[in-house]
C-alpha cells in the first residue's frame, strides 16, 4: 500500500478530533474508581484493600456490559456512513431491550459474587467489607448498561462530548458523596466500604438519567425518532446485535478477568501487598483509558469507511489510530517508569504499600506499548464487526500464556506480586502481536466488506 501522506494526515486529524473528547470521557469514567481508591486509602490499608477488591469484581460486570453494548457504535457508525440514519432509531430501541435485561442479570450476579473470594482465597478479614460493597453497588447494574447504550449511540454518530459531560458530572458528585458516606459526615454513620458502594450506585443512576434526558431532547438526535413508542422486541435485530456484542464482551472479560484473577490471587499475600497491587493497577487502568478512547474513535472511523465500502480507508483509519496510540503510550510509560513513588504517595500514606506499589508500577510501564497495540487493533477489528476470531486470540493470549506464566512466577517461583505482573506483560504482548496481525490480514483483503468475521446482514425496519 503506497503511502498517501495527505490522506494519512487527514485521517490522523479526523481521528484525533474524534478521540480527544472520547479520551476525556474515558478518563472521567474511571474517575469514580480513582476517587474510591483515594478515599479508601486514606482510611487505611484494610478499607482500601476491601474497596478495590470489590471494585475488581464489579469490573467484571462493567466489561460485560460495555462489551455487549459495543455492538452499538460500529452498527450506528456504518449506518451513518451509508446515509441510513433512519435505521438508527430502531436499532437503538432493540439495544435498549438487551441493556435492560443484561442489567438485571448483572445486578443479580454481582449480589451473589462473594464466593469468588473463597475460590481465590482472599484473606478472611476483608470478605465482609467486600461483600457489603458488592451488595450496595449491585443496584447500579441496570443504570450502567443503559448508560453504555446511550454512549454507544452518541459515539457511533461521532458525538462523543455528551459522554464526557456526564462522566465529569458523576466524578464531581462522587467525591463529596463518597466522603460523607464512607467517613460518616452530616449525620450519617461511617460506612466504609459499604458507603463507597452506595455512593457509586447513586452517581451511576444520576449519570444515566441525565444522559437519557439529553439524548431524548437534544436536536442532534431529533431526526432519529428515538421518542417514538418502542416496538416489541425484534428477535432478528437483537440476535444481530448480540452476534457482534457477545464476542466483544467475552474478549473484554478475558482481559479484565485476567486482571481480576491476578488481583484475587494476590489477595492471598496479605492486605499490604493487595493494597499495593491495587494502587499500581488503578494507575495502569487510568493510563489505559487513553488508548481505549483512541480505540473507540478507531472503531467509528473504520466503521464509517466500511459503511462507504472504502477498503483503503479502513486501513488508513486503523493504522492512523495505531500511530496515535503509540504516541500516547510513550508518554504514559515514561511517567510510570520515572515517577512511580510520587504517584503511589497520592493514594496512601502507608510506606510499605508505597514501596511495593512503586515496584509494580515499573512493570506497568513496560507493558504500556503492548497494551496500546492490542486495544487499537481490537478497535479497528470492531469497526469491521470482526469479533469472533479476536475473541479466540484474546483467550489464548491471556489465559493460555499470561495466567500460567504469572502464576508460575508468583507462587512456585516465589516472585509474589511481581511474578503475576510479569505474566500480564507476557499475555498482553502476545495479544498485541496476534490482534495486529489479524487486522493487517483482514483489512488487506479485497473481499472484506462482504466477508469479515461476524458481519451481520443489514438491519431492516
Amino acid at each position: 500500500m503506497p503511502l498517501d501522506r495527505a490522506r494519512a494526515r487527514r485521517e490522523i486529524g479526523a481521528t484525533t478530533r474524534l478521540a480527544l473528547p472520547i479520551i476525556a470521557a474515558q478518563l472521567s469514567s474511571v474517575g469514580p474508581n480513582v476517587v474510591d481508591a483515594v478515599l479508601a486509602g486514606h482510611q487505611g490499608a484494610h478499607t482500601q484493600a476491601s474497596v478495590v477488591t470489590g471494585v475488581n469484581i464489579w469490573v467484571l460486570a462493567i466489561v460485560t456490559g460495555i462489551g455487549t453494548m459495543m455492538s452499538v457504535p460500529p452498527t450506528v457508525a456504518q449506518l451513518d456512513g451509508a446515509n441510513r440514519r433512519g435505521e438508527v432509531g430502531p436499532v437503538f430501541h432493540q439495544a435498549m431491550y438487551i441493556a435492560l435485561v443484561l442489567g438485571l442479570v448483572l445486578g443479580v450476579a454481582v449480589w451473589h459474587a462473594s464466593p469468588l473470594m473463597a475460590v481465590f482465597k482472599v484473606v478472611p478479614t476483608m470478605r465482609a467489607d467486600v461483600e457489603a460493597f458488592l451488595h450496595a453497588i449491585a443496584f447500579a447494574a441496570p443504570a450502567l448498561t443503559v448508560y453504555f447504550t446511550l454512549r454507544g449511540l452518541s459515539d457511533g454518530l461521532s458525538l462523543p462530548k455528551p459522554a464526557l459531560y456526564f462522566s465529569l458530572l458523576g466524578t464531581a458528585l462522587l467525591a463529596p458523596l463518597g466522603y460523607v458516606l464512607m467517613y460518616g459526615k452530616l449525620g450519617f454513620p461511617a460506612m466504609g466500604a459499604r458507603g463507597s458502594g452506595i455512593a457509586t450506585a447513586i452517581v451511576l443512576w444520576v449519570e444515566m438519567l441525565g444522559f437519557a434526558t439529553y439524548v431524548l431532547t437534544h436536536r442532534n438526535y431529533r431526526d432519529l425518532n428515538l421518542r417514538t413508542r418502542m416496538a416489541p422486541p425484534n428477535w432478528g435485530q437483537i440476535r444481530q446485535l448480540l452476534h457482534v456484542g457477545l464476542p466483544m464482551a467475552v474478549t473484554l472479560l478475558m482481559e479484565a478477568g485476567l486482571f481480576v484473577a491476578v488481583a484475587l490471587l494476590i489477595g492471598r499475600l496479605g492486605e499490604t501487598v493487595s493494597a499495593a497491587h491495587h494502587v499500581a493497577l488503578n494507575v495502569a487502568q487510568v493510563a489505559f483509558m487513553v488508548p481505549l478512547g483512541v480505540s473507540m474513535a478507531i472503531t467509528v472511523r473504520v466503521g464509517n469507511a466500511a459503511g462507504r465500502r472504502d477498503a483503503l480507508g479502513v486501513r488508513y483509519a486503523g493504522l492512523s489510530g495505531l500511530l496515535l496510540v503509540l504516541v500516547t503510550q510513550l508518554f504514559s510509560s515514561g511517567i510510570m517508569i520515572l515517577l512511580p513513588t510520587p504517584i503511589a504517595q497520592l493514594y496512601t500514606n502507608d510506606a510499605a504499600v508505597v514501596a511495593t506499589a512503586a515496584q509494580l508500577m515499573l512493570l506497568a510501564g513496560v507493558f504500556q506499548f503492548a497494551d496500546g497495540i492490542q486495544v487499537a487493533s481490537n478497535g479497528a477489528l470492531r469497526g469491521l464487526k470482526d469479533t469472533r476470531v479476536p475473541m479466540a486470540l484474546t483467550l489464548f493470549a491471556y489465559w493460555v500464556v499470561g495466567m500460567p506464566v504469572g502464576w508460575y512466577l508468583a507462587f512456585p517461583h516465589g516472585l509474589g506480586a511481581r511474578g503475576m505482573w510479569m505474566g500480564l506483560v507476557a499475555g498482553l504482548s502476545v495479544a498485541a502481536v496476534l490482534l495486529f496481525a489479524r487486522f493487517w490480514r483482514t483489512s488487506g483483503r479485497a473481499d472484506w466488506p462482504a466477508d469479515v468475521g461476524s458481519a451481520p446482514v443489514p438491519f431492516h425496519t
